[in-house]
């Protein structure tokens, strides 16, 4: 893949590798969930018929935003009228999958357009590192598992496929520098989309004091089935060493520097900013039925779901049809090779998640 190509979503995915991945990343949703409640309890409500804008950042196709912005909206109909109107705008970049999106928003049975009459729906087909919204806009933002998405990879890391794990310092201060910039655009664009007292709640991967990224047991199973696959044939040296994972986990004083040293970027502060070891539900569930090759599956699901359309991206057909259904036995191949090795020696997976509060500031009166 080349270094200037974007990469800030994964590609889309189908509903069902998507379900697997969303039951992982449900794992730190409450906690964010109960920050969104709090935040729509008192953000400043526009006087109708001028509706409530709820954005939604990173959407993806929509698993993981019913429960949050439903709870939000039930808040929101404690303080307004019922015939105040929502509308709730879904954002991704262009290349996600849209026609999901909708078809979850209207079949899927958490979704708020059923529990919400005067609740709408739209979609925006833009990058969040750039101004998707009009100014002063938003009432709430929600995002989550997505800001940790880089738009763009700096460079290759070719002991390995996530760079917190590579011991190449000029490629991990590459990518820390393209980390930085990246939050910093995110906050300055969120900072202009919000209204006067609006808050925008963001749950991300995070590195917490401990230094670690996480994920570790996952990561080395992936990188063992990725060399057993170059020595099978079935991938070249050379498209193993293009392979990364553009994701970064941001530490507790990456999330403030925006806002140093005043506490204030775009009118904007962070009022809340919390990092915690999330959950891993799918060892959880080991630990009750002590079936390792279950783990090791649901993990291996997770990863087919969120990063290895990423990673099949770097494989070189010099143009040409995928005849020989390459593509498709890689990924076949990745997913078994790391569900074996999982489910050999079930581990629990630190989770490192980050959940923060950006409130704009009210105007004077």
């Amino acid at each position: 893949m080349p270094e200037s190509s974007i990469v800030v979503r994964p590609e889309p995915m189908d509903s069902g590798t998507y379900t697997a991945a969303s039951r992982l990343q449900a794992a730190g949703l409450r906690p964010a969930i109960t920050l969104f409640e709090q935040a729509a309890a008192v953000v400043p409500i526009p006087r109708s018929p001028r509706p409530i804008v709820i954005a939604d950042y990173g959407a993806s196709t929509g698993h993981n935003s019913l429960l949050p912005i439903g709870a939000a909206i039930a808040v929101l109909r404690k303080r307004t009228r019922t015939e105040h109107s929502i509308l709730v705008t879904h954002t991704d970049v262009p290349e996600n999958d849209f026609t999901e999106l909708f078809r979850t928003l209207s079949d899927d049975p958490d979704t708020y357009l059923k529990k919400d009459q005067k609740s709408f729906t739209s979609a925006v087909g833009r990058s969040f590192y750039s101004q998707i919204l009009p100014a002063d806009s938003v009432n709430l933002g929600w995002s989550s598992w997505a800001i940790q998405w880089l738009s763009k990879t700096p460079g290759p890391v070719l002991d390995h496929v996530q760079v917190a794990y590579s011991r190449d310092e000029a490629v991990r201060t590459a990518y820390a520098r393209q980390a930085a910039h990246d939050w910093h655009e995110f906050v300055a664009f969120r900072g202009r989309e919000l209204c006067p007292g609006g808050r925008l709640v963001v749950m991300t991967m995070a590195i917490g004091e401990d230094g670690e990224f996480g994920y570790e047991p996952l990561l080395t199973a992936m990188m063992a089935t990725l060399s057993e696959l170059v020595a099978k044939g079935l991938l070249t040296a050379d498209e193993r060493n293009g392979m990364s994972i553009p994701t970064f986990g941001r530490r507790a004083r990456d999330f403030l520097a925006p806002f140093a040293p005043s506490g204030t970027f775009e009118k904007s502060s962070i009022t809340h900013l919390e990092v915690f070891d999330a959950e891993d539900r799918f060892y959880d569930q080991y630990r009750v039925d002590k079936d390792a090759k279950s783990f090791g599956a649901r993990w291996a699901a997770f990863s087919r779901a969120s990063v290895f359309p990423t990673l099949a991206a770097a494989m070189y057909d010099g143009g040409r049809p995928d005849r020989r259904g390459r593509r498709g036995r890689f990924l076949d191949e990745l997913e078994a090779g790391i569900a074996t090795r999982l489910a050999a020696d079930p581990k629990r997976m630190q989770i490192p998640l980050a959940q923060l509060v950006v409130e704009k500031k009210q105007r004077a009166n």
